[in-house]
């Protein structure tokens, strides 16, 4: 049975973005009047609608900005070794990293470094309770550096 006729309750945790994205698409469909795919858009040579300059067209544009996925990584601490030692790492070697216990931990999204704190347990899971946040405009002065 292909992908797009599964119910819901079928969809492995991969597949939620896509039931997303289908029922927009669905949801679109029906406020352009039931119209499908090949009466309209982009694809069927009409040009797109302009951005609405009204306060809700930017709702609109800022909720898409919204939904986008970003890489979110915690990270424990780091350490330099030569390749040598690289080579002779084997189950059970243990690799000393820079960080000192108790010493907050940093979180990174797509690799720039936003917030530290501290390792919880939750349902049996790791997490991360945030201490410090880094503050919006410090974000874009650390971007800009780099």
């Amino acid at each position: 049975m292909p992908s797009e006729d599964k119910p819901d309750d079928t969809l492995g945790a991969g597949d939620e973005g896509m039931a997303d994205w289908a029922e927009a698409l669905m949801e679109q469909k029906s406020s352009d009047g039931g119209s499908d795919m090949s009466s309209g858009g982009p694809l069927s040579g009409d040009s797109p609608k302009p951005f609405s300059s009204s306060g809700e067209g930017h709702v609109n544009d800022i909720n898409m900005v919204l939904d986008i996925p970003v890489q979110l990584s915690v990270e424990l601490g780091r350490t330099k070794v030569p390749i040598k030692h690289i080579l002779q790492l084997g189950q059970g070697s243990v690799v000393e990293l820079d960080a000192l216990a108790g010493e907050p931990m940093d979180v990174l999204v797509n690799g720039y470094l936003i917030a530290q704190g501290e390792v919880v347990v939750v349902n049996d899971k790791f997490g991360i309770r945030l201490t410090d946040v880094v503050t919006p405009s410090e974000r874009l002065k650390r971007v800009s550096r780099h």
